[in-house]
């Protein structure tokens, strides 16, 4: 019996430190943006939860995250990016990837980016063409596209170069962004730079738009987002990608 006894403490101790050791599970992934706002963080609370795997999120943008992943600092990197895209903006920062067949891609979402106003400004509407003249800086003042007698302050984000290239190749039509801009860093600072001027614009993902901006009609600027790993995904990132593409999915903004 005292045998029996030991086998059956034994086996609870082995049951709770496998426990613990789940629960204690860490999964750190690097992200852009889009894969901040509109995926990560809407479900990090309820995957954390349904999973007992703690979910780090390092908004480190892009380039630092593949720089990350390949240095094993992380688990997944995160972007609004396709992948040719992904290692053009390598390649331009001078972060070539070497050997990109290494890299495991999954596309976990889509994203939409929007223009972002002021509350309060009374724009509602820009077209391309407008659009054009005041991220060139060509229009700088408002009541050249509607608004008020104004300076306009375009807010640009160092963090976001996913966002700004599809924004750039899709509605500047690869024309320069105006070099007089204010300097942001995340999607979250940009809103915040945006929230804060009466006169600022700035883009983003569409996750984040609340009360505190708004969004005028525009015309619709889409892209996929990557979770990319170094070969087949760990057991725990796996077990991400399945929560998004799963439960995850009503979190999702």
């Amino acid at each position: 019996m005292k045998t029996m006894g030991r086998i059956i403490t034994i086996a609870i101790c082995v049951t709770l430190m496998l426990y613990a050791n789940a629960f204690c599970a860490e999964l750190k992934i690097g992200a852009g943006a889009a894969a901040t706002e509109n995926i990560l963080k809407p479900i990090k609370d309820h995957f954390e939860k349904a999973t007992g795997i703690k979910l780090q999120i390092i908004s480190s943008g892009p380039k630092i995250a593949l720089e990350d992943l390949q240095k094993g600092a992380i688990h997944a990197a995160a972007g609004g990016l396709t992948f040719e895209e992904w290692l053009n903006l390598m390649k331009k920062e001078g972060a070539e990837v070497k050997d990109p067949s290494k890299l495991h891609q999954v596309v976990i979402g889509k994203d939409k980016i929007i223009v972002l106003l002021h509350k309060d400004n009374p724009v509602n509407a820009l077209s391309k063409e407008q659009l054009k003249l005041i991220f060139t800086g060509k229009a700088q003042n408002w009541k050249e596209v509607g608004g008020k007698d104004s300076p306009i302050i375009v807010v640009w984000g160092k963090l976001t170069p996913g966002t700004n290239t599809l924004f750039i190749k899709n509605i500047l039509d690869g024309q320069p962004v105006t070099k007089d801009v204010l300097e942001a860093t995340t999607a979250e600072d940009i809103k915040h730079n945006v929230a804060s001027n009466p006169e600022a614009i700035g883009i983003g993902p569409i996750a984040i738009l609340d009360g505190s901006v708004k969004s005028p009609s525009t015309p619709e600027v889409s892209r996929q987002i990557l979770l990319l790993t170094v070969g087949k995904p760990s057991t725990e990132v796996q077990k991400l990608i399945d929560y998004i593409n799963g439960e995850g999915k009503k979190y999702i903004k």
